[in-house]
């Protein structure tokens, strides 16, 4: 299965340029038989805004939006992909990874861990990240700075999820080598979706990868480049989650003495 990363620099609420970058990537990934794709966070309108009026001019709706629609174009033949998009809904916008597999919306995954002046324009989800099936296996959602939270990539995995698609824009430096520790702790592959440029005072980091089950980088792209970088995976390989002949990330949980995470007091 060819597993493909997008690094993309989207334009501020430019809506018809970002739809144009889209299908360059979407281009690219076809070209090169990419079977998976994950692509960044909030691609379709950029992400620093300084107004409600500009997040709302940027949103659509999923999955009838325009960006929507070409994103499950291209996932007819057989193929999924990930994108961040700036979501309008009744209640207010979400900064959402819609999913698309096969031609038809699989599911809307909206960011639970909002980062910094994000919740002045997003309503955090309150729904467990989802895990999807395609080609039979099975792939994990998360955006961007849930990576900070162990919790989420753990549940992902306990759900069944193999691979874990990230869509991203990030910009603290440590990230990418964070993700290293959450495919070893919890023996699935990641795949994180970064973005480059500059918007406004925000610099971000790019550097978007593919890890392994124990942590090996599979694919990069570097800080300040846009385009694709893809490895070839047996997802199924996750399912393995031994660490020597004796011990197992799964099994070997004490789950009865971990009640102090989930207590809020």
């Amino acid at each position: 299965m060819r597993l493909a990363v997008g690094q993309m620099e989207p334009l501020l609420t430019d809506v018809h340029e970002n739809f144009s970058r889209l299908k360059s990537m979407l281009k690219e990934a076809e070209d090169n038989q990419v079977d998976v794709l994950v692509l960044p966070e909030l691609c379709n309108s950029g992400y620093v805004f300084e107004s409600m009026e500009e997040a709302m001019f940027a949103s659509e709706e999923i999955p009838t939006g325009s960006f929507s629609e070409d994103l499950r174009s291209w996932s007819k033949p057989d193929r999924l992909v990930v994108a961040g998009i700036c979501e309008k809904t009744p209640k207010g916008l979400h900064n959402s990874a819609a999913v698309f597999a096969n031609g038809s919306h699989i599911t809307t995954y909206r960011k639970i861990h909002l980062f910094l002046n994000e919740r002045d324009w997003f309503l955090p989800g309150n729904e467990e990240p989802p895990v999807v099936e395609f080609g039979g296996a099975k792939f994990g959602v998360m955006i961007c700075f849930d990576w900070l939270f162990p919790e989420v990539v753990r549940i992902l995995t306990l759900k069944g999820a193999h691979v874990i698609l990230h869509p991203a824009n990030l910009v603290l430096p440590y990230c990418q080598d964070a993700m290293i520790t959450r495919s070893i702790e919890n023996s699935v592959f990641t795949a994180t979706a970064n973005r480059v440029g500059r918007e406004r005072d925000v610099e971000f980091s790019g550097n978007s990868q593919i890890t392994s089950k124990i942590g090996t980088r599979l694919a990069t792209i570097s800080g300040t480049k846009v385009g694709l970088a893809f490895a070839d995976i047996d997802p199924f390989s996750a399912d393995d989650k031994a660490i020597t002949k004796r011990n197992d990330v799964i099994s070997d949980r004490r789950p009865e003495l971990y009640t102090r995470i989930v207590r809020t007091d």
